[in-house]
């Protein structure tokens, strides 16, 4: 009677592989996730990449230098307001922390880029002071760049569905597979 049971029980198990050490893929409940950032976040990513813009196009080292750096600094700023929880009351004031402190904690995946900027901060210090030579031209482009990447990086992160333009459509020619094998991909001869 007890094998019996055990082969009703088989058979009623939804085929597919067998379990791994840490259960199946179907015993993994989806969590649902917002649409997009809140919109303080949101706000600060516009900010962050109007002052990319800004700094791009700036004249002196130390104004470009201080201008993106600031742009990370917003950046920073949107993932704390889309991810972090408030911190517990408590009677003691806490001691203020840098965003590049805060950053690994709340989004350890972008503990690497809180290393980087943090260790602009003081540069960009310099340079805001109107310090000669604090930020070199080179010193400049490379935080553009970098500061562009972890704009870019953070707004994947957060905007999870993002607007990208469309492919134009030639209304004479029907949709379907282009050239190179239907596979979307040129021919290579």
């Amino acid at each position: 009677m007890a094998s019996s049971n055990a082969a009703a029980a088989r058979r009623r198990r939804a085929p597919g592989p067998a379990p791994s050490p840490t259960g199946p893929a179907s015993d993994v409940h989806p969590v649902l996730r917002r649409a997009t950032a809140p919109p303080a976040a949101l706000d600060l990513l516009a900010q962050a990449r109007a002052g990319l813009d800004e700094a791009a196009v700036l004249e002196t080292a130390n104004e470009r230098y201080a201008t993106a750096h600031l742009a990370a600094l917003r950046t920073a700023a949107a993932v704390l307001a889309a991810r972090s929880l408030p911190e517990p009351t408590s009677r003691r004031r806490p001691r203020i922390r840098s965003a590049w402190e805060v950053l690994p904690e709340i989004a350890p995946e972008l503990a690497e880029w809180s290393v980087l900027f943090a260790s602009g901060a003081r540069r960009r210090a310099r340079a805001e002071a109107g310090i000669q030579g604090a930020a070199t031209n080179r010193d400049a482009d490379d935080l553009i760049r970098d500061v562009a990447m972890f704009l870019r990086l953070v707004e994947r992160m957060l905007v999870l569905q993002p607007v990208l333009p469309q492919p134009r459509q030639d209304p004479e020619t029907p949709p379907g597979p282009r050239e190179g094998g239907g596979r979307g991909v040129p021919d290579a001869s």
